[in-house]
């Protein structure tokens, strides 16, 4: 059964929980195949009931201790624009949609979601522009992101966040 799991780390991002379980943000995922859906909802105030989407099998929590289980399983992780979520899905080598947060000010994690994104290492999109982007994604665009690279991954963030 192919997974679809959805982090928003340790914040809280109710817009993304209610967009990404919308019906139409649910039909062009079961449109691609995605019948279970896994949501870690972090701090957020909403926490969907089990049978608050129908036709796909959903489940739902605010914490564990790890989510590497959940990410080892994913088909498509989506997820929050923070740092250790993005880098938690490329070091397992799941394609990753990115959702920014654009309500937050002096928002580098836009800048950091741009630059993976040109390096073709995930896709990015705002809580506006998610259902769509579920619609025309191409994921086989997606080049792996190489692991224990500390080097260049501190390059890589001083390149997005325009500190060189």
């Amino acid at each position: 059964m192919k997974t679809v799991f959805v982090t928003v780390g340790t914040t809280s991002f109710d817009e993304l929980i209610e967009t990404v379980t919308c019906p139409e943000a649910v039909q062009a995922l079961k449109a691609r195949g995605y019948e279970r859906f896994v949501l870690q909802v972090g701090r957020g105030s909403l926490l969907p009931d089990a049978d608050s989407c129908p036709h796909v099998r959903l489940e739902a929590y605010r914490f564990k201790d790890s989510i590497a289980e959940d990410m080892k399983q994913a088909d498509l992780v989506i997820s929050h624009a923070g740092a250790g979520s993005c880098l938690e899905a490329l070091g397992a080598g799941k394609p990753l949609l990115v959702v920014v947060n654009d309500k937050l000010m002096n928002n580098h994690q836009l800048e950091m979601a741009k630059q993976l994104h040109m390096d073709s290492h995930l896709l990015y999109c705002t809580c506006s522009t998610l259902t769509e982007t579920l619609r025309t994604m191409d994921l086989s665009v997606l080049q792996p992101f190489l692991p224990g690279q500390p080097k260049m991954f501190a390059n890589f963030l001083d390149k997005a966040l325009g500190v060189k």
